[in-house]
């Protein structure tokens, strides 16, 4: 159908080297739009880039810190310098490592907040002006189910993902009717990041046994996801959070923290 197509789109996209966001990266080309993709890794980025532009479209990279405004402003420049417009951008950088809440410090609380949050605001702050001027101007949150359901060891990374949402839910109306704000919060997706856990086959059958779909999720899937929400296809979707989490209600993985 024509209105899952990107065709005359333009993405940016952050975290875009590898994992989940080189995969939407990848998705969105493949329906049609041309891409501006930001990460640090320099090497990853021109290899994400020269896999688009082979499928017949454009991948203009930025390579260097988002972590601030004015790296995430270049990325709204290259997309403007390049293409001339902005029609969907895609938070996708954050993360933070899981701890117990006494081991958790103030600076890694602050610092999970500025990496999920902030950088999301900041660049759909730059880039509303041209989303707001594109005929179908959207924002997607990689969010997480850590956001939606509480776990031990998670009391930065998910209260940030949950302000993540909260961010979503508030700049959809703040930014109606001209631009579109929604979430994606991935449950367990096989990434480099989850590599580690999941070359313990215990762990990963605990968390296969944990997922009502009886499998943990591909990158594919959150990649299929985000194209649905920048297409025509929900032009009337804003301010919702989609879960590509296999149907958890409730971390399936148990970081084994001990009572305080």
């Amino acid at each position: 159908m024509d209105l899952f197509q990107l065709n005359n789109h333009v993405a940016i996209v952050t975290g875009a080297s590898r994992g989940i966001g080189k995969a939407i990266a990848v998705g969105f080309a493949a329906a049609g739009a041309d891409v501006v993709i930001g990460a640090r890794n320099d090497q990853d980025l021109i290899a994400a880039a020269d896999e688009i532009n082979h499928m017949g479209r454009k991948a203009v990279v930025v390579s260097g810190s988002l972590a601030k405004r004015e790296g995430l402003e270049a990325l709204v420049d290259a997309a403007v310098d390049n293409f001339g417009s902005i029609t969907s951008v895609v938070n996708n950088i954050g993360g933070s490592m899981p701890a117990g809440f006494m081991d958790t410090s103030e600076e890694a609380f602050s610092e999970a907040l500025r990496w999920n949050v902030t950088t999301a605001f900041n660049l759909t702050q730059l880039a509303v002006p041209y989303l707001a001027e594109s005929k179908n101007g959207s924002v997607i949150n990689i969010a997480s189910a850590a956001g939606r359901f509480p776990s031990r060891g998670f009391a930065a990374y998910g209260t940030a993902k949950a302000a993540m949402l909260q961010l979503t839910l508030n700049s959809a109306l703040d930014l109606a009717p001209r631009v579109r704000v929604n979430a994606i919060a991935p449950g367990a997706i096989k990434t480099d990041a989850l590599e580690i856990i999941l070359t313990n086959e215990e762990i990963h059958q605990t968390m296969v046994s944990g997922t009502p779909m009886g499998r943990l999720g591909e990158v594919n899937d959150v990649a299929a996801a985000a194209v649905y929400l920048a297409s025509p296809a929900a032009s009337f979707v804003t301010g919702q959070i989609l879960g590509v989490d296999g149907g958890i209600r409730s971390s399936n993985f148990d970081m084994g923290i001990p009572d305080v």
